[in-house]
């Protein structure tokens, strides 16, 4: 019975996203079905295999030998790819056929300047396709989960299939894979650690990105040239890894060859976030937010801070992931924290400034940016994103506005649409130019 259910949902929603993606006509360069379903993509279908039933229940990180992280060492810099295994990728109870994927741990960078451990996956497809002539994507997932076991390398080896942002990227990386295109999945963090996960802090995950990519480029099973070009795609919660690994790449990681990244959703500035959406439909995802930054900045008590309600909810936050949070809407900050907003508290001012894009002169993205926020967006402001563009092109960067539809009119009058672009499927042909253009 379970096999069949994960069946008829794959069939479920292989269905709906043909049918949706056929009749996506009013974009200006719609995604058309074939380019999702393509032959690369039929044919890990065709060759794949129905996991065994023992292989459907969730397998945590957290339990896994294989996330304990080793002793740094001195010659352990950023980006030291200190361990990794051969996994199978299985999605939705599905093990997709000419898909080769690793399981990465390696050196990154945290937000105080120590160095830390993080995890990703790398997932390439078998298309034959010369290793030394691939393109790599570093793909920030829309994970916004405090909790362990949440993170792309454990969703896409079948151990955690719940989360929403696993969904929300088969489309693109469907896309990317028809290409040719290899996908490393940064978790930021190591997701077998149980402590709390702050997604908030770029500054810790941007660097983290990065040296994912840095890490995939020098796992030797991959075979990838050293100048291999590289995209950077994020979305909400991996919108901020990827802003900040936009800006800080041409300092912290000048070897990448970078060609673009593109940034849908993501929060440019905390405060200004919250001022949004406290209190909405997304007051989960706030919460969340908030609570991030004080899984590592120390001056956030958040015993002090948090009213009963806001313990009880924050000890739940932390040991889960996304799903639940949506399920926390109307919820304003001021019932759960004693002394209101942390956006008007002193105790998250240094967390909230230091990890606010679009403020450091110094750091701006040397490779062309895309930007794709929705302009009505209820959650994220859209004027924060315009106006992150604006800055960083007025320190020299090359950036691009190409507004994804989102509003009510447009779920109502073209919902297709909407979907398509709210996961980032219209930003793929972006990518093809920015290749193109890098000459390979």
């Amino acid at each position: 019975m379970r096999a069949f259910r994960h069946l008829v949902a794959i069939g479920a929603a292989s269905t709906a996203l043909a049918l949706a993606l056929t009749t996506a006509t009013a974009a200006a360069e719609p995604v058309h079905v074939d380019d999702v379903f393509n032959p690369f993509v039929v044919s890990t279908f065709r060759d794949g295999q129905i996991a065994h039933p023992s292989q459907w229940t969730p397998r945590p990180a957290s339990t896994d030998p294989w996330f304990d992280p080793p002793a740094l060492g001195d010659g352990d810099v950023p980006g030291t790819l200190l361990r990794h295994r051969p996994v199978t990728v299985q999605v939705y109870g599905v093990q997709p056929g000419h898909v080769t994927a690793h399981q990465l741990m390696y050196v990154t960078t945290d937000f105080d300047g120590s160095h830390t451990v993080a995890t990703g996956i790398l997932m390439l497809p078998e298309d034959g396709t010369p290793p030394q002539d691939r393109r790599l994507i570093g793909y920030s997932e829309a994970n916004d989960s405090l909790g362990p076991n949440c993170m792309p390398s454990t969703q896409w080896t079948g151990g955690n299939q719940t989360d929403p942002s696993l969904f929300s990227a088969l489309g693109p990386v469907a896309q990317m894979f028809g290409r040719g295109w290899a996908v490393m999945m940064s978790d930021t963090a190591n997701d077998g650690d149980t402590a709390p996960n702050g997604f908030s802090i770029g500054r810790f995950s941007g660097p983290a990105t990065l040296d994912g990519l840095r890490a995939a480029i020098a796992l030797p099973d991959a075979g990838f040239a050293p100048d291999v070009p590289v995209g950077i795609f994020g979305i909400a919660g991996g919108g901020v890894a990827a802003g900040f690994a936009a800006e800080m790449a041409g300092t912290y990681a000048p070897e990448l060859n970078l060609v673009g990244t593109v940034l849908q959703a993501m929060v440019v500035d905390s405060a200004t976030f919250e001022r949004t959406a406290d209190g909405g439909i997304g007051s989960g995802f706030v919460f969340a937010n908030s609570l991030g930054f004080a899984a590592k900045y120390p001056e956030i008590d958040l015993d002090a801070e948090l009213t009963p309600l806001g313990r009880a909810a924050a000890d739940l936050f932390h040991s889960t992931c996304q799903g639940l949070y949506l399920m926390f809407p109307f919820v304003p900050l001021s019932a759960l924290y004693e002394n209101g907003r942390p956006a008007d508290n002193p105790a998250f001012a240094r967390a909230y400034a230091e990890n606010a894009l679009g403020t450091r002169p110094h750091e701006v993205p040397t490779a062309p940016v895309l930007i794709t926020s929705c302009r009505d967006d209820f959650l994220v402001p859209y004027e924060d994103a315009e106006n992150l563009g604006n800055f960083w092109r007025a320190h020299g960067a090359d950036v691009e506005f190409d507004p994804s539809v989102c509003g009510i009119g447009d779920v109502l009058t073209d919902p297709v649409r909407v979907g398509v672009e709210l996961l980032g499927m219209q930003n793929v042909d972006w990518f093809d130019r920015r290749f193109e253009e890098a000459g390979r």
